[in-house]
């Protein structure tokens, strides 16, 4: 009985369809050396019956080994690309160094000198003995944006002496007019495009002006020219008058 038995599963042997191995590992082989030799390789469920029915019979042998773990948790990307937005804010901001105290700011011309020969023409008496002049020269100045260049000055008469007293208008005067330049390297407004010089002025007749200009930084030259007031004397007295640059962002 044994030996027809073993001849069924070596005949179901012969019929199994072995399955398709899956990825993970997992072999089922069974074996026998007889009396009817067989072999099977991961059967399908006659072959399997076929093997189980030789081990229990005692004439064949199995072999199984598995192996599994869990899949990806979504599709493998073998290059990814992360795109990293960047960003930040620079503020607007104009610079002028202009000493260490207010003091470096208060331009004294000291004393403007006027004819006082007692030989003197008569039309010439009183009159400047030459133009009043200063300088400013700072090595930091400018804007990093648009910006405008503005002078002004608080009287368009000038350096203005507040405390005359009484004179003859046809032949005195107790104001003395002046003029402001600035020289600079710049650029217009909105231009990108190497610095090149630049300047402004404000005449002797007027009050303040304005250049635009695109972001600039470089040195500052402030020429401040009161000339020879002709024609006229001038009145004994203190002179003063304020002079405003500014450099304003847009």
């Amino acid at each position: 009985m044994k030996n027809i038995l073993c001849g069924a599963v070596a005949a179901l042997a012969l019929v199994a369809a072995a399955a398709p191995a899956s990825a993970q590992t997992s072999e089922l082989h069974y074996a026998s050396p007889g009396p009817i030799p067989y072999q099977i390789t991961n059967p399908g469920f006659f072959g399997t019956l076929a093997g189980e029915l030789g081990v229990a019979l005692e004439v064949g042998t199995r072999y199984r080994a598995s192996a599994d773990a869990p899949s990806d948790t979504e599709t493998a990307t073998p290059v990814v690309d992360v795109v990293f937005t960047l960003s930040g804010s620079v503020n607007k901001d104009c610079s002028f160094y202009s000493g260490n105290d207010a003091g470096a700011r208060n331009i004294d011309f000291g004393v403007i000198g006027v004819r006082t020969g007692n030989n003197e023409n008569v039309n010439d008496a009183f009159e400047m003995v030459g133009p009043a002049t200063a300088n400013i020269d700072t090595l930091t100045a400018g804007c990093n944006f648009n910006n405008n260049v503005e002078i002004s000055k608080n009287d368009i008469r000038g350096l203005v002496n507040t405390a005359p007293g009484g004179y003859d208008t046809n032949e005195f005067q107790a104001n003395i007019p002046y003029s402001v330049a600035a020289n600079w390297t710049g650029v217009a407004l909105n231009a990108q495009v190497a610095g090149s010089p630049q300047s402004w002025t404000v005449g002797t007749a007027a009050n303040a002006g304005t250049k635009q200009q695109g972001a600039w930084r470089s040195r500052m030259d402030i020429d401040i020219v009161a000339p020879v007031v002709t024609g006229k004397g001038l009145v004994a007295g203190d002179y003063s008058g304020t002079t405003t640059l500014t450099l304003r962002a847009l």
